[in-house]
């Protein structure tokens, strides 16, 4: 073998090795690692110490919010039993003041002009239902316990006045002729007896006068709610420490 000869061999089997080592490389894909160094450590110790103050403002975040839901859930709660307990007192003052519409057991009391034969011709006021004798029977009516009390449907309350026009009464501004009707709530035995008995202004009534004085014992009947407007022109609350 000659020198050229013999130098072009050696070079083919160069090229051979070459190539087998380029082509296991490329097989193998063998992946190449950034060296580690001081300042990379510092670097990435950095970002931790960053997320993880993220996280402890998170938690700090979060635990406020469960401390204001907390307040405001128990602030709802307080909230609502005090507009429990406000309703309810506003509820029983309406009540007792005569705003609301009641029912329960009472008296129905009917009283009316005499119209018989016997009354024509006589002093026709003694025949008659006059405003007096309707607050006598109220009266006598509350002193035997009755909790609510209206005429023809008109409530009946302590600003209420019940005052003679001619052949009609008024009652909180209204106008109502005879027969009237009063109905009561309370006791019906008490109720009646404040009416019926004898020495009692209605019994005084019936046979004296010969007034039409009827009673009715009823389980159950409705005293209507005030319907009305009324404002205090001189009579103002006093606020503790007056």
């Amino acid at each position: 073998m000659d020198k050229k000869t013999k130098t072009k061999f050696i070079l083919f089997l160069l090229f051979v090795f070459f190539g087998i080592v380029l082509g296991v490389q490329l097989k193998n894909k063998v992946p190449v690692f950034t060296p580690v160094t001081l300042n990379t450590i510092e670097m990435t110790k950095d970002e931790i110490d960053n997320i993880n103050k993220e996280i402890e403002e998170l938690k700090k975040v979060l635990k406020d919010m469960e401390e204001k839901i907390d307040l405001y859930e128990n602030t709802a709660i307080e909230s609502k039993d005090v507009i429990d307990l406000i309703q309810g007192e506003l509820n029983k003052t309406k009540l007792i003041a005569g705003f609301v519409d009641v029912k329960g057991p009472g008296l129905i009391v009917k009283m009316e002009d005499n119209m018989s034969e016997e009354a024509m011709g006589q002093s026709l006021d003694l025949d008659l239902i006059h405003d007096a004798d309707v607050l006598r029977i109220i009266n006598d009516l509350k002193e035997a316990g009755a909790e609510a009390i209206s005429i023809n449907g008109q409530r009946v309350l302590s600003i209420s006045e019940i005052k003679c026009g001619g052949p009609i009464i008024r009652i909180n501004g209204k106008s109502i002729g005879t027969p009237i009707y009063i109905n009561a709530i309370g006791d019906p035995k008490l109720l009646n007896a404040a009416i019926n008995a004898p020495n009692t202004y209605g019994y005084a009534l019936k046979t004296i006068d010969q007034l039409v004085v009827e009673t009715e014992v009823v389980d159950e009947l409705v005293v209507p709610g005030f319907r009305g407007n009324y404002e205090f022109k001189y009579a103002n609350p006093i606020k503790e420490g007056d």
